[in-house]
């Protein structure tokens, strides 16, 4: 009767452990370097969290997504973890607003919510 309690009992914490593996962030790798960034376009899936991992390869740079109210610095030899629950279907720009030089108005790119 015990070994049954115990089997029942554990059902739910494995079917919890689960589902937390299934909402864990998958991490997208960006970098900034003079006047773009790589990759310029990224896909996610609507309502599943990310994280965004930038890197800069030569100054720091801006990150900015008014669309999901992000912004952040980018620093060289730093990774800067920018979590992101994609909410919205749709495409949304990403910029730099940090003035890296001329071109810098050229430098964005876009995240794309498929669902």
């Amino acid at each position: 009767m015990k070994r049954r309690a115990v089997l029942l009992s554990g059902l739910p914490l494995v079917a919890g452990a689960a589902h937390l593996a299934a909402q864990s962030p998958a991490e997208v790798r960006i970098s900034a370097r003079k006047f773009e960034y790589h990759p310029p376009k990224v896909t996610v899936k609507r309502n599943q969290p990310v994280v965004l991992v930038l890197t800069s390869e030569d100054r720091i740079h801006g990150f900015k997504m008014p669309d999901f109210g992000l912004r952040t610095d980018i620093v060289p030899g730093q990774e800067t973890r920018v979590p992101l629950m994609p909410d919205k279907a749709g495409s949304f720009t990403f910029f730099c607003d940090v003035f890296c030089g001329d071109g810098h108005e050229d430098m964005d790119g876009t995240i794309v919510v498929e669902g």
